[in-house]
């Protein structure tokens, strides 16, 4: 069944049976009684536990159910951990009976988290067959603090390989896909997260960025999500594919169904002393707001042009925006290739020897092919390949990113990190201190979605999340409309044009006879934007959002009960 020896298919076996049998017992079928709890953000279920209408139990026995309902149908899940978050339940609900007192701002909350993170007792496997059967011996911080908030952490959800992806697939937990269509994935590399959210069966989670792995899924998914800047959130307890790999730093944030549900995670994991020391004491911070703000916008980065659906979602937003009396500026991002570049340079400086070691006999994720390939190649045929992009091709911006990704010496990796830092400063200079803008609108990525196979040979989608890592900036990521193929059709504008950015990528979504981006089978899926702030001013990014939300209006249906109500579900 799996293309690895005998020794790793009986450790997949296992793994995969042993979360079937914590699973067993749980109902698959809609259960109507749920609704109520499944149709609350995790702050309603906070105020009406301490109102005293409902219980911990409740609200727990509600969401484990659906998640074995959303495992069902995506496959999101990976350890699960059902009998100490029923005692843990028990725990809260007598401790409210004996003292008419919330444990935390989390009392009660069922809060789901990436499987990267370390829980006592259970494994961090991270989608690798040999880190498999080495159960954690400690919590990660975050999860410390969420408990200590009083929230109830049950299950852990799914990962790309190497979480160098944004396809949510690998060979221990198998295939995430998406919960509004199976034929997409779910995104990455906060996956399972995303899917397991956008069905209700969580009430708030955790996820990780470090090139759009918070964002990327919550746009797929059509949920919302924050991804700090580094230093507000401890990362310490999450394992990755490349410690002490610090050029591009991942951050911790929080993902859910509403901007409150996202502020209320923030106000608890903000500033947390971590173990590491890497955290400054800067707690949640309130922020006063103006009633005019200023936003800048793009449709296009330069390197590759958003389809109709992403643009028409930047500009819906803008339309809203201003309709409520804030001013939007068009402005162009400075040479958008040159961080995707840098981003490329730097995580492959060793040649990617670090995070496929851990591969072992595991066979290698597809959606690995086109992000490792440089580097596998000797130097003077990934040159000529440039220079063939380059000459004939006419596109000299893949052709710079096909030259970046290779292995380097240590000399050549500080210079990286010195460019990165040059960029960081021009990006202030030219745009921040220029324009003096609140907040930006961007597209999440290129395409609304992409079907499952889709990263294989466009990874480089992900350079429109990725600006925002190599800046290190706090971006915020909402739904704001549907696919409507009668909308966002293909024009001459991305068929005949000149186009605005790499003619071989934007050729392969847009052109040929058979299109990446396919509208009439992308119908009704959602299509979300990030919100992009200073750093130091996640607080402000929240506020943002929420501003964003009002103005766009409830009427477009996300939220919790969203996935019901869309597909028909009765409950």
């Amino acid at each position: 069944m799996w293309p690895f020896s005998s020794s790793n298919t009986a450790i997949v076996e296992a793994k995969r049976a042993e979360r079937s049998k914590a699973l067993k017992d749980v109902p698959k079928d809609v259960d109507p009684t749920h609704s109520v709890f499944l149709k609350a953000t995790a702050t309603e279920i906070v105020a009406r536990i301490e109102q005293g209408e409902w219980t911990a139990t409740q609200v727990l026995e509600a969401y484990i159910a659906r998640a074995a309902y959303a495992h069902a149908k995506t496959n999101c899940l990976t350890e699960v951990m059902l009998g100490p978050a029923r005692e843990r339940a028990v725990e809260l609900d007598a401790h409210f009976t004996a003292t008419k007192k919330l444990r935390g701002p989390l009392h009660g909350v069922p809060i789901s988290i990436k499987e990267q993170f370390e829980i006592t007792g259970y494994d961090t496997s991270v989608g690798f067959s040999q880190w498999a059967n080495n159960p954690a011996q400690s919590n990660a911080d975050i999860v410390n603090t969420l408990l200590a908030a009083g929230a109830i952490i049950y299950v852990k959800t799914n990962i790309p390989q190497t979480m160098f992806a944004f396809e949510c697939s690998n060979p221990v937990w198998g295939r995430t896909t998406n919960p509004w269509n199976e034929n997409y994935t779910c995104g990455g590399s906060s996956g399972g997260e995303a899917a397991l959210l956008a069905m209700d069966g969580s009430a708030a989670g955790i996820g990780t960025d470090i090139g759009g792995s918070l964002r990327i899924p919550a746009a797929y998914c059509g949920i919302y999500s924050l991804k700090p800047a580094s230093g507000r959130v401890s990362y310490f307890g999450a394992k990755g594919p490349v410690p002490g790999s610090e050029g591009i730093v991942t951050v911790a944030g929080p993902m859910g169904r509403s901007v409150e549900d996202l502020e209320l995670i923030s106000r608890v994991t903000f500033g947390v002393p971590s173990s590491d020391y890497l955290v400054p004491p800067l707690p949640f911070r309130e922020v006063a707001m103006p009633k005019k703000l200023k936003f800048g916008y793009y449709t296009s980065d330069n390197y590759i042009k958003a389809s109709p659906a992403c643009k028409r979602a930047v500009l819906e937003t803008v339309e809203a925006l201003r309709n409520a009396g804030h001013e939007c500026v068009e402005f162009e991002v400075p040479d958008a290739h040159v961080p995707f570049n840098l981003f490329a340079a730097i995580v492959s400086a060793d040649g990617y020897k670090t995070m496929l070691s851990h591969l072992g006999p595991d066979p290698k994720e597809s959606a690995l092919f086109l992000a490792t390939l440089g580097p596998s190649i000797p130097g003077f045929i990934r040159n000529f390949a440039a220079w063939v992009i380059e000459k004939f091709v006419g596109d000299t911006l893949f052709a710079s990113t096909v030259r970046s990704s290779r292995k380097k010496e240590v000399f050549e990796t500080y210079q990286l990190i010195k460019a990165k830092n040059e960029y960081r400063n021009r990006f202030y200079n030219d745009v921040w201190s220029r324009y003096e803008f609140d907040s930006i609108i961007a597209p999440v990525q290129a395409l609304p979605q992409l079907p499952h196979g889709g990263c294989n040979n466009f990874s480089t989608l992900a350079e429109a999340t990725i600006i925002y890592n190599v800046l290190d900036m706090p971006a915020g990521c909402l739904p704001v409309t549907r696919v409507d193929p009668a909308k966002d059709h293909l024009t001459d504008e991305w068929l005949t044009g000149p186009g605005l950015g790499s003619r071989v990528i934007e050729g392969g979504i847009y052109r040929g006879t058979k299109p990446l981006y396919d509208p009439e089978a992308l119908r009704g899926m959602p299509v979300n934007v990030q919100l992009v702030g200073k750093k130091w001013e996640e607080e402000k990014v929240l506020a943002i959002m929420k501003v964003v939300d009002d103005a766009l209006g409830k009427e477009r249906g996300f939220g919790p009960g969203a996935w019901d109500a869309y597909v028909g579900v009765k409950a």
